[in-house]
C-alpha cells in the first residue's frame, strides 16, 4: 500500500507505515488504466455519483443535512460487503474538503493510531484543515487500539469513519461507539445495480466507453448473483466482458465510434460466474450459499450436506457458513425444535476450538440436524411485527408499574408502584399484569406454529393469553366510576372566572 500526501509535500509512492494510505485534501479514486479493477475505477468521486443508501443520504436525512452544512462528526458505517462503506467515507472527506487518511485495522497498531492523531492535531492547529481517519474493518481493532482513538475523536483532532460488517454493539467499545453516529447501510437495490452496470458500460473514462452492451437477460442474472453487492456485480461484468473478447483494461473510447458494441450474453455471465465464484474479493458465492440455506429450509439433509461440503472444499470461510447456520436456527426453525440453536452454536464453537478439517464433522452434524428439524418462521414474523409496532408508535412511555423503583425518589414518582410479582401467585403467572406500553396492550406479535415442539408452546401461550384477557376484562368491569361534575361541562374553571 502506498502513502500519498498530496498536501504535505511528499511524493506519491512513499512506502506506507502501519498500513496507512493518505489522500491529502481529498480522497482520490483510482485512475483509469490497465490492472486497475473496474470496481475500483468506478468508485464515486463525489456525492452525486454515489449510488444507493437513500435512507442515509436522501434529501432531508440527518447525514445528508449535516454534510450539506459542511458539518462533520465521527461515524461508524455498518453494512454488508460491497454496499459502499469505503466509497462513502472518501466522498464525505471530499465533500467537506478534509484530508483523508486510511488505516487497515488488520495491520495498524496503537503507534500508528497515535501518529495519525498527532498529524491531525497539527493539521487542524496549523492549517485549520480537518482530517478524516478511515478505519476499514474497525471491528478487528482490540480494546487498546480502540481506546487509542478516543482522545483524538473526543477532541476533534480527527474525524473517525469506521467501516464494519459486524454488529458494532458487540464489537466496539461503548465509549468509542458513544462518540460516533451509527449509520446502517443496506444491500443495494436491483435498480441501483442496473444503474451501475449501465455506467460501467458507457463511462468513457473509467468504464467501457460504449464498447460493451449487456444483454437484458445477462444483466438480470448479474444483478441476481450480486445480491445487493456493487463490487460483486462489477467484478462479474468485468470477467464476463473479458469472456466476450473485450479488453477490460483499455478504457478509452474506441477509435471507430461507429463500431457496434460487443454484447455480453447470458453464456458469458455463466462462464464468468464459474471463474470468480470463490474469488473472496468479489464475494461471488451467493448461488451456493442460497442453495445450502434453501436445502436446509426444504428439509433435505442430503442436499444440505452436499452444498456445505462443496463450499468448504472450494475454500469458503467456514465461519461464514457457521454464522449462516446460527441465523437459520432462529429464522427458520425457532421454537419448533429447541435444540436447533444450541446445536448450531455448538458447531460454531467446535469450529473455533478444533479447526478444519476435523470441524467438518460438527458443521455437517449441525446442517443435517437443521435440515431434519421441524420448521417455523414464527420468530422471524415476530421480529417483523415488532419492528412495525416500533415504527408506527415510536417511543411510547414505559408503564409506571414496570419502571425501576429501587430508590426512594423513583418510588415517590410512582415507579414500580402496582407491580404484581408473578412469584406471589401459585401458578407463577400474574394474569392481570400488562407489560406492553398502554396503547399496545393486547397486541399479538408472536404467533407460534403447530410444528414440532412449538405446538406445545402454542397451547401454553394460548392458555396464558386467555387468562390475561379474562383478567383485563374483569379489571375493566370493576373500574370505579369518575366523580360527578359539580359545574356544567362548558363552565369556566376557577382560574378562568373573572374576579370582582
Amino acid at each position: 500500500m502506498s502513502e500519498q500526501l498530496f498536501d504535505d509535500g511528499t511524493d506519491p509512492g512513499t512506502p506506507a507505515v502501519g498500513g496507512t494510505t493518505a489522500h491529502g485534501d481529498h480522497a482520490r479514486p483510482a485512475r483509469p488504466g490497465a490492472g486497475v479493477p473496474l470496481a475500483a475505477r468506478l468508485r464515486p468521486r463525489d456525492l452525486s455519483e454515489y449510488v444507493g443508501q437513500l435512507d442515509a443520504l436522501g434529501p432531508g436525512k440527518p447525514l445528508r443535512a449535516m454534510l450539506d452544512r459542511g458539518d462533520l462528526r465521527s461515524l461508524i458505517l455498518w453494512g454488508p460487503p460491497g454496499v459502499g462503506k469505503t466509497s462513502l467515507a472518501t466522498v464525505i472527506a471530499s465533500h467537506v474538503d478534509a484530508a483523508f487518511l486510511e488505516l487497515s485495522a488488520v495491520t495498524a497498531g496503537v503507534k500508528d493510531v497515535r501518529r495519525i492523531i498527532d498529524e491531525g492535531r497539527s493539521r487542524l492547529e496549523l492549517r485549520d484543515r480537518r482530517t478524516v481517519l478511515f478505519v476499514d474493518e474497525i471491528h478487528r481493532f482490540n480494546k487498546g487500539q480502540q481506546d487509542a482513538l478516543l482522545p483524538g475523536v473526543e477532541a476533534g483532532w480527527v474525524t473517525l469513519i469506521g467501516a464494519t460488517t459486524e454488529n458494532p454493539f458487540f464489537e466496539l467499545n461503548a465509549p468509542l461507539l458513544s462518540r460516533c453516529q451509527l449509520i446502517r447501510l443496506t444491500a443495494l437495490t436491483d435498480d441501483d445495480l442496473h444503474g451501475l452496470l449501465e455506467r460501467a458500460c458507457t463511462d468513457p473514462e473509467r468504464g467501457f466507453g460504449g464498447r460493451v452492451r449487456v444483454d437484458p437477460d445477462a444483466a438480470e442474472h448479474l444483478v441476481h448473483l450480486a445480491d445487493g453487492d456493487a463490487r460483486a456485480v462489477l467484478t462479474a461484468l468485468e470477467v464476463a466482458a473479458a469472456a466476450a473478447g473485450v479488453d477490460a483494461g483499455a478504457t478509452a473510447v474506441p477509435v471507430d465510434p461507429g463500431a457496434p458494441p460487443v454484447v455480453v450474453t447470458l453464456d458469458d455471465v455463466a462462464d464468468a460466474v464459474q471463474r470468480f465464484r470463490y474469488d473472496k474479493a468479489a464475494d461471488g458465492h451467493y448461488d451456493q450459499v442460497s442453495a445450502f440455506i434453501k436445502s436446509m429450509r426444504g428439509s433435505d439433509p442430503d442436499a444440505a450436506a452436499y452444498w456445505l461440503v462443496r463450499m468448504l472444499e472450494s475454500g469458503e470461510d467456514p465461519r461464514f457458513l457457521a454464522r449462516r447456520m446460527v441465523i437459520f436456527a432462529s429464522e427458520d426453525v425457532g421454537l419448533a425444535d429447541r435444540q436447533a440453536l444450541p446445536t448450531a452454536v455448538a458447531a460454531f464453537d467446535a469450529l473455533d476450538k478444533v479447526g478444519l478439517p476435523e470441524a467438518r464433522y460438527a458443521l455437517v452434524h449441525a446442517a443435517i440436524a437443521l435440515a431434519v428439524a421441524p420448521k417455523s418462521n414464527a420468530v422471524t414474523r415476530a421480529i417483523g411485527a415488532a419492528l412495525e409496532s416500533v415504527r408506527r408508535h415510536g417511543n411510547t412511555d414505559v408503564p409506571a408499574h414496570l419502571r425501576d423503583g429501587h430508590n426512594r425518589g423513583a418510588r415517590s414518582l410512582g415507579h414500580g408502584v402496582g407491580y404484581d410479582y408473578p412469584h406471589d401467585h401459585a401458578s407463577g403467572f400474574a394474569p392481570a399484569q400488562t407489560y406492553l406500553p398502554d396503547r399496545l396492550v393486547g397486541t399479538v406479535l408472536y404467533e407460534p406454529s403447530r410444528h414440532g415442539h412449538e405446538a406445545a408452546v402454542a397451547d401454553r401461550l394460548a392458555e396464558l393469553r386467555d387468562q390475561a384477557r379474562a383478567a383485563r376484562r374483569a379489571t375493566e368491569q370493576h373500574q370505579p366510576e369518575p366523580p360527578p361534575r359539580t359545574t356544567p361541562p362548558n363552565a369556566p374553571s376557577a382560574e378562568e372566572t373573572p374576579q370582582p
